[in-house]
Order: C-alpha cells, then sequence, then structure tokens
C-alpha cells in the first residue's frame, strides 16, 4: 500500500514539473511574439497561485490528524521538500543573495548559521519530538512540564508561555513573509505596496485555510519545485553569459576577481570620491543641524518625529560617505576595535541562527507529519539537501548580480538608465541621486535595497522578462509557503492548546478546526497591517524570530528531553528569562536608542537570551523538587526513539 502510495506521488508530481516547464517555454514564446511585459506578469502571478490554491482545494479536510500533522503519513523526502519550502522563505529567496550582495563576506553567517541549525534538529530534537507526537511544539513542553497551579491554567503553566512563545516568534517571521509577498506583488502587478500587501494575503489563506497541515504539505512540494527552479535559472544564465560556463557555482570566484579589480577603479574615480565627499559634508551639516536644536531645547520648536528623520537621514549620508567595503574581505574595518566588532556580531548572528533554526516551531511540527522516527530523521537530511540546492548557489547570485551592476549601470549616464530603475523605485526598493551634479551614476549615488537584488536580477542582466516572471514567481512560492505553515502554527497553538488543551477539553472536533481557521485569518490580516508599515528589511525580521525562538524554546527542549531533574518551575523560569531578555534588548536597541552590550546588534539579540535560559532553568530546578515518577519515565521513553519495531517500520 505504501509502495503504490510513493509511486502515484512521483507521478503527480513528475507530471507537475513537466507541466510548469511547459507553461514556462510557452510564456518565453509569447514574450518572444510580442506579448506585453505586464501580461506576463500577471500569468505567472495568477497560473501559480491558482496552482496553489487548486492543491489546497483538493487536500481539504476536517480530520484532526488530517489537519494539524497531515495524517502522520508523509513520506521522508516528501516532508523533507515541504520542510525545504516551509524553511526558504522570502529571506531565504529573496533576502540572502541580497544580503551577501550587501556584505559580502559578512552575510555568510545567515549560510552557515541556517544550514548548521539543521545539524542540531537532526542530532538533538526531530526524533525525540517525533517518537513524543502529539501536534505542536507547546504539546511537548506542557506534557514535559505539566502539573502543579489551580484554576483555568492548572498543569498549563509552562504550555502557556510556550503558547505566547509560538506565536510571538511566528508573528514576526510571517510579517516578514507577507512584507515579500506585498514587494513581488506590487512590483509585478503593478499596484501599490500596500494593496499589494493585502492582494498576496488571499494567496496564502487559499492554501492553509481549507486543509490545514495536509494541504499545506502538497502545497509546500509544488511550491518548492518553482522556487528552486526559479532561483537557479537566472544564476546559470548569468554564469552562462559571463564565463561561457553554466555551473555558476564552480567559477563565481573568477568573477569575483573581477569585482576586485572594479572595486579598486570604483574607488579610484574622481566622480566617486566626489561624491563621497558630497555625502560627508550632508551628514555633517545635519549634525550641525540637530546640535543647534538640541541647544535650542524647546523653543526650537521641531517636533521628535522630524528629528527623528533627520538622523536617519544623517546615517544614510555618513553610510555613503564611507569607502566601498570590498566583497570578500573579512571582518572589514578602519581600526581594530572596527573589525575586532565585526568578528563579534558575526559569531554571535551566527550561533543566534544555528539555535534558533532548531527551535522554530513551524519547522519542529513538520516532524510530527512523518510516518516513523525513522523518517523523521531521514527528513531532516532530505531537507538539507533541498535547502543545500540554493543555499550553495546564494553566493554566486550575489557575486553575479554585483558584476552586472558594477559593469553595466555605475558609470552610465543617469538620464540613460534603464526602465527596471524607475519600476523598482516605484516600490521604494531602489533610488538615485546625482549629489555632484555630473550627471552619471556613481555607486555611492545608486541604493539598492537588498531585498531586491535577486527579483531585479533578471531585468538588471538583460534577460528576457519570462525569467524575471520566473523569478517573482519563485519569491512568492517561498513566501506563500513559509507563511502558511507560521499562520498554522499560530492557528494551531490558540485552538488547539489554549482552546482544547486549556479551555474546553470537550470541544468537538469541527468546532477546533473552525476556531483554528477562524484564527489562522485574523493572525493572516494581523502580519499584513504590520507588514504594510515596512518595519525593517526581511532578513532582518526574520533574524528576530530566530532570537526569540532560540531564548524561547531551544533550553526548554533540549534540557527537558537529556536531562530528566528539568522541572515546571525552570521550564517556567528559562523561558520567561530567555525571551524577556531577548525583547527586552532587541526592541531597547532597534526601536528606543538603548546602548549595545559588547556592540552586539539587535538581530543577535539572543546571543543573551539563550545562555540566560538555560542558566534560569538549571538554577531554579535545582532549587526547586525534582519531577514526579511519570515525567521522568516520560522523558526516558522519548530520549530512546529507535524502538525495534519503529526501525523496521
Amino acid at each position: 500500500m505504501r509502495k503504490v502510495f510513493l509511486r502515484t506521488l512521483f507521478r503527480y508530481y513528475s507530471f507537475y514539473t513537466g507541466g510548469f516547464v511547459m507553461f514556462l517555454l510557452a510564456l518565453a514564446v509569447a514574450e518572444y511574439m510580442g506579448m506585453p511585459e505586464h501580461w506576463i506578469g500577471w500569468t505567472f502571478m495568477t497560473a501559480t497561485v491558482a496552482l496553489y490554491a487548486g492543491i489546497g482545494i483538493l487536500s481539504r479536510t476536517s480530520d484532526v490528524d488530517e489537519f494539524y500533522v497531515a495524517g502522520r503519513r508523509v513520506p521522508a523526502m516528501y516532508n523533507g521538500m515541504a520542510t525545504g519550502a516551509d524553511w526558504m522563505s522570502a529571506a531565504s529567496f529573496i533576502g540572502l543573495a541580497g544580503t551577501l550582495y550587501q556584505k559580502g563576506y559578512d552575510g555568510l553567517a545567515f549560510v552557515m548559521g541556517w544550514t548548521g541549525g539543521y545539524v542540531l534538529v537532526a542530532l538533538l530534537l526531530a526524533p525525540y519530538l517525533r517518537k513524543f507526537g502529539q501536534f505542536t511544539i507547546p504539546d511537548f513542553i506542557g506534557a514535559r512540564y505539566g502539573g502543579g497551579g489551580a484554576g483555568l491554567f492548572a498543569g498549563n503553566s509552562a504550555r502557556g508561555i510556550a503558547v505566547v512563545g509560538t506565536i510571538v516568534a511566528s508573528f514576526t517571521y510571517v510579517t516578514a513573509q507577507v512584507f515579500g509577498v506585498g514587494i513581488i506583488t506590487s512590483r509585478f502587478l503593478g499596484i501599490a505596496f500596500e494593496t499589494g500587501v493585502f492582494v498576496g494575503l488571499g494567496g496564502i489563506l487559499l492554501c492553509s485555510f481549507l486543509g490545514g497541515m495536509r494541504a499545506v504539505t502538497w502545497t509546500q512540494v509544488a511550491q518548492y519545485i518553482v522556487l528552486i527552479i526559479a532561483y537557479l535559472m537566472p544564476v546559470v544564465f548569468m554564469s552562462y553569459k559571463v564565463t561561457n560556463v553554466p555551473v555558476p557555482q564552480l567559477v563565481y570566484g573568477e568573477v569575483m576577481q573581477r569585482i576586485d579589480t572594479r572595486e579598486r577603479e570604483i574607488m579610484a574615480d574622481p566622480a566617486q570620491i566626489e561624491a563621497r565627499e558630497a555625502y560627508a559634508a550632508r551628514a555633517q551639516a545635519i549634525e550641525a543641524k540637530l546640535r543647534q536644536i538640541d541647544a535650542a531645547g524647546a523653543q526650537a520648536n521641531v517636533g521628535e518625529a522630524s528629528r527623528e528623520r533627520w538622523r536617519r537621514e544623517m546615517q544614510e549620508a555618513r553610510e555613503k560617505a564611507r569607502p566601498l567595503q570590498p566583497h570578500a574581505e573579512a571582518f572589514p574595518g578602519n581600526t581594530t576595535e572596527e573589525r575586532d566588532s565585526a568578528r563579534l556580531n558575526f559569531l554571535a548572528l551566527t550561533f543566534c541562527l544555528m539555535v534558533g533554526t532548531a527551535a522554530l516551531p513551524h519547522i519542529l511540527m513538520r516532524y510530527y507529519t512523518t510516518p516513523s522516527v525513522r523518517e523523521a530523521r531521514e527528513s531532516v537530511v532530505w531537507s538539507l539537501f533541498f535547502i543545500f540546492l540554493l543555499y550553495f548557489t546564494a553566493p554566486a547570485y550575489a557575486v553575479f548580480a554585483k558584476y552586472e551592476v558594477y559593469s553595466n549601470l555605475i558609470g552610465t549616464s543617469i538620464a540613460e538608465l534603464p526602465s527596471w530603475v524607475a519600476s523598482w523605485a516605484k516600490v521604494g526598493m531602489v533610488a538615485v541621486e546625482d549629489i555632484n551634479h555630473d550627471g552619471i551614476l556613481q555607486l555611492a549615488e545608486l541604493t539598492l535595497n537588498p531585498d531586491v537584488i535577486v527579483l531585479a536580477t533578471p531585468e538588471i542582466a538583460g534577460l528576457p522578462y519570462v525569467v524575471a516572471g520566473l523569478v517573482a514567481a519563485g519569491g512568492l512560492a517561498a513566501a506563500l509557503s513559509t507563511a502558511d505553515g507560521l499562520l498554522l502554527t499560530i492557528a494551531n497553538a490558540l485552538s488547539h492548546d489554549v482552546y482544547y488543551k486549556m479551555i474546553n477539553p470537550q470541544a468537538s472536533t469541527g468546532r477546533r478546526i473552525t476556531l483554528a481557521k477562524s484564527l489562522l485569518l485574523v493572525a493572516a490580516l494581523a502580519a499584513a497591517w504590520v507588514a504594510s508599515l515596512r518595519p525593517d528589511t526581511i532578513l532582518s525580521m526574520v533574524a528576530w524570530a530566530f532570537s526569540i525562538a532560540g531564548a524561547c524554546f531551544f533550553p526548554a527542549l533540549v534540557l527537558g528531553i537529556f536531562w530528566k531533574r528539568a522541572n515546571r518551575h525552570g521550564a517556567i523560569a528559562g523561558m520567561l528569562a530567555g525571551m524577556g531578555l531577548t525583547l527586552f534588548y532587541l526592541l531597547g536597541v532597534k526601536f528606543f536608542g538603548m546602548a549595545k552590550w559588547f556592540g552586539i546588534s539587535d538581530i543577535s539579540a539572543g546571543i543573551f537570551g539563550i545562555p540566560a535560559g538555560f542558566l534560569a532553568i538549571v538554577v531554579v530546578s535545582l532549587l526547586t523538587p525534582a519531577p514526579d515518577a511519570a515525567t521522568q519515565a516520560m522523558v526516558e521513553h522519548v530520549r530512546y526513539p529507535e524502538s525495534r519495531r519503529e526501525s523496521s517500520y
């Protein structure tokens, strides 16, 4: 029976992949025949979203096991593919290569942290959580650290805190995905960003609203196929165009040498030096203006909003006045202190991303869907393989994109800039300013938001517009797949862990699923509203989510599995200390001007919260009574995931 199921899946997705390739070829022919660009954009958006919606409709269910964990029958390879799509969000697809473009070597912290985190998942968490079973991460926290308390939250104190952590981390993450959807839809459908956020929201809901985890899983497999084709095709074309070798992962080192030469030429260009000096003068003028305002005090009659705008403009001018950071230079800086700070932030971010990866509720939930513990472990390996295909290509993507910008854009007459510059400027992702009034675009005069690099590269490189449409469809698939999983995680935490486990254990199946769908809709609308405010770049928002998840869950999960002495009081203290300290530092540094501790950036706030969580659990557990015998027996049961029966499944 299982072999028949696997053959059926393989046949369906083979037909699907072949059909998608034929669809691409048909659109390429249509473009050659004169099909307008905006028609191509609309065709890609509507066709792919309609396809995902169709899978969601066909996978609709009212069965609890199917809705929450896809019936626990997803094969390892397909679960790995779905996990890859769930994982490779707008941050990976849109933001990663853009960050590598902007920061060069420093951006590799994201690649190392995210891939390294899956080693922690495979070794420390996935098989043990699958052995435990159930539906959500708060389920494990509630069962492992239950007992005590009174009234509504009797025995559920730890579960309640885990629900809060799940919602905070997942909502921060899903906001970044909806932000990415807004960028894509606004650019390729020609609508306002704020409108594009809510239009894209419809596609997200169509995939997850009807069928829960079952619909999300099979949709994510389809979305992975789209996103990996969309990511690889442009960089393969650019590689062949620049080096005559269509394997970018092997030849981008040669292109980096060309970039190094071009960087030296740019920095020695008198026009570039003049532009940087003009920005330095602007920063000094704004700083002097702010000092005058501060000296005048209340008499200056200047609002805080205006001051903040000027501070932001001053910081932007200072950034543009700085010398160009070489793409391949590790830990750059003009002083030893700056270089040490860059190195410390690199290591801190890598650590937070690794630990956060191993604690994200929407990823860990995926390992509840496999038929056995063995397949849970195997699916982690498949996940790494499918993620590797994109991450191994991201550095090459950044290098080829930078080469195209430096070669074909910098030094061009501003009056003759290609049309894509104006198109992306309308979305707020690109800006050009002729500060030295010479009519020629200098590097300092060009502002490229890192979130635009992947989406705009096909146009930057002069590839056919159908490739740009394909990349947009891939980015949309990446954002939709992750948003589906995150929204489902939030809805399940509220409907299953709060309503069913804590408020109404007698609730019917129908009522639980109806409530989950209603909460999913509320969470989606709230995320769309926050995303419309443009809080930060996609990658920054995602990094916040990793720090929050790592600090809240990782200590409690790892010690809950490997240390029988960890108890409810320790878990509560650890989750509150870890998440509380992380949020305090993140919000204080990012939004309230708090001084950085040891120069650590806000995106690495978990570097303080994660150790605090471990310390609090250990100390408080040792100072309070040990867990009861039943809890310790459960730990013993979970710790050995491969029973004879399961290993021969």
